[in-house]
Order: C-alpha cells, then sequence, then structure tokens
C-alpha cells in the first residue's frame, strides 16, 4: 500500500511590509489597513514559521495552502508572499488557493495573482480550477476569492467555473484519483455568517453530489472543522483549519496545520489525518488524530 502525504494550512495572514500599509483616501483597503492595526496581535510571524519549519521537517509529497497569505491585497504583499512560499517549498510541490483578502479590491492588486502563478497550477495560462495530478491524487485548486464591498468577505465560485471544475472533476474521477478540491470559503451550510460565505456554496454542493470527490480542504473561519456534503454514493468530507500564524491564547484558535495520509488497498482509499499545532509555547506538538473513510 503505498501513501501519499499532503499538509494542509491556512490563513497565515502574513505581516505586510511597511509600504503596504501607507494610502490615503477612503476604500476597503484603508478600512482594512485600520482592522488590521486593531487584531494584527492575532497573527505572530513567529508562530507562522514555527508552524512552516514543522510542515518542511515532515517532508510531505504536497502542501496545500488555502488563502488569505496577505491582508490588503497589494503588491508588496503578494511579493513578499511569493518570497515566504519559496521557503515553504517547490512550486510544484505547493499549491496555492486564494483567499478574500487575496482579492480584497481590485485596484491595485495584481492580475490574477500573477505573482503565484508558479503555485496556482501547472499551466499558469489556464483558468481556474487548476488541476495537479501528482501519484494517485489530483489536486483541484479552486478559487472563491473575488473583491467586495466593504464588511463583507464573501467568496464566489462563478457559472464559468463551476462549469469547468464539474468537467474536471468528472475526467479526474474518471481515471480513478483521490480528489482533493481546494476552495478558501467552506462549502457546508452554517459555517460562517452570511457576509463571509460562499455566495454559489448551494451550486457547488449540488456539483459535488452529481460528480462526487474524495476530500474537500478550505480555511476561512480561522477554526479546525470536519464537516460532510453528499456525495454521488458516499458523504463527502470537509477539513478546515485554524489560521497558520494565531498564537495561543486568543479568542480564535491557536495555529495548527493537518498531515493527511491518503493510502490506496485493495479497497480503496484509506485517510488518517494528524492535527499539529501549538499550545502554550512556540513548539508545534501533535493535537490527535483520526481517520475518515473515502
Amino acid at each position: 500500500m503505498s501513501t501519499f502525504r499532503l499538509a494542509h494550512l491556512s490563513d497565515p495572514h502574513l505581516t505586510p511590509p511597511d509600504s503596504a500599509m501607507r494610502g490615503g483616501g477612503l476604500s476597503k483597503r484603508v478600512l482594512s489597513r485600520f482592522a488590521w492595526r486593531r487584531k494584527r496581535h492575532r497573527h505572530d510571524p513567529a508562530v507562522l514559521e514555527t508552524i512552516a519549519a514543522d510542515v518542511r521537517a515532515a517532508r510531505p509529497d504536497h502542501v496545500a495552502v488555502t488563502g488569505d497569505l496577505t491582508n490588503f491585497a497589494t503588491p508588496e504583499e503578494f511579493a513578499a508572499a511569493a518570497r515566504w512560499l519559496e521557503r515553504l517549498g517547490d512550486p510544484s510541490a505547493v499549491t496555492v488557493s486564494p483567499g478574500n483578502h487575496d482579492a480584497l479590491v481590485s485596484r491595485g492588486a495584481p492580475a490574477r495573482f500573477a505573482p503565484w502563478s508558479r503555485w496556482l497550477g501547472d499551466r499558469p495560462d489556464a483558468e481556474f480550477p487548476h488541476i495537479r495530478v501528482r501519484g494517485p491524487v489530483a489536486v483541484i485548486n479552486a478559487c472563491s476569492a473575488v473583491p467586495t464591498a466593504p464588511h463583507l468577505a464573501t467568496g464566489e465560485l462563478g457559472s464559468a467555473q463551476l462549469q469547468r471544475l464539474s468537467e474536471a472533476l468528472e475526467e479526474t474521477g474518471a481515471k480513478g484519483l483521490f480528489r482533493v478540491l481546494l476552495v478558501h470559503h467552506p462549502i457546508a451550510p452554517g459555517l460562517v455568517s452570511k457576509r463571509k460565505s460562499l455566495t454559489d456554496a448551494q451550486a457547488l454542493r449540488e456539483l459535488l453530489a452529481r460528480r462526487g470527490a474524495e476530500l474537500v480542504l478550505h480555511g476561512h473561519a480561522h477554526e479546525a472543522l470536519l464537516n460532510r456534503v453528499n456525495g454521488p454514493s458516499a458523504a463527502i468530507p470537509t477539513l478546515g483549519v485554524p489560521s497558520a500564524s494565531t498564537p495561543p491564547g486568543h479568542h480564535d484558535p491557536a495555529a495548527r496545520w493537518n498531515l493527511i495520509e491518503i493510502a490506496r488497498g485493495a479497497d480503496g482509499f484509506q485517510l488518517r489525518v494528524q492535527a499539529r499545532g501549538v499550545r502554550d509555547g512556540p513548539v508545534v506538538a501533535p493535537l490527535g488524530a483520526f481517520t475518515l473513510a473515502a
């Protein structure tokens, strides 16, 4: 039995460069800067580096980062995040699904997340969803990140991307691959407020009920979450993780990441999830493990 080891972390909210904090006018980006100054203690770069170092030490076959690397979607932040991704792993072994903060506003933001093209998929010119086949696994990278009005953090896939996703799920499913769907926003109902939700989550759930997938990974809620949505023949597990940079002792859960072991046996795939995170100090420790039916 061969095992594919997939690391999942999310919402690192990298500390923005000083240049990203400048700029006037009345815009969502300016309002978000005020919010960052008030909440920046919730994201500690030292904690994030400890988590990233633990991920690297585990030597997974692939790493999934489900969004919100930036806070204001400025070019300076995208460049800094690209440097952080370079340290996390080779672009062919790291996939980024952008989050709502990475598309905070359209004006002044890099078009189509261009600085991260090497981490989005194997074909930088392709539209979302990107498909990366690695061994027995198809990492299907969808993008729910869209600019929104102030005080909203909603996401949307859109009808065109949903159609391409339908085709991608059908194609990879026909090949017998273990399909892992990456999307920043949770897709199970009731996990976040309406102003933070995926607006076409119902359409995505209906698509998954027809086409199927073996696993959905998301972020956004800053919580450790395990839920299920309907598939063609069995429920599909959805997994979320807290922010990878939150220190212990805050309102949000402390930073953690999941190591997901995907094994193909005679009777199909088997899943084992190991949670690792910070507790009282800067050391990452095991937080528990569980198995999932695939």
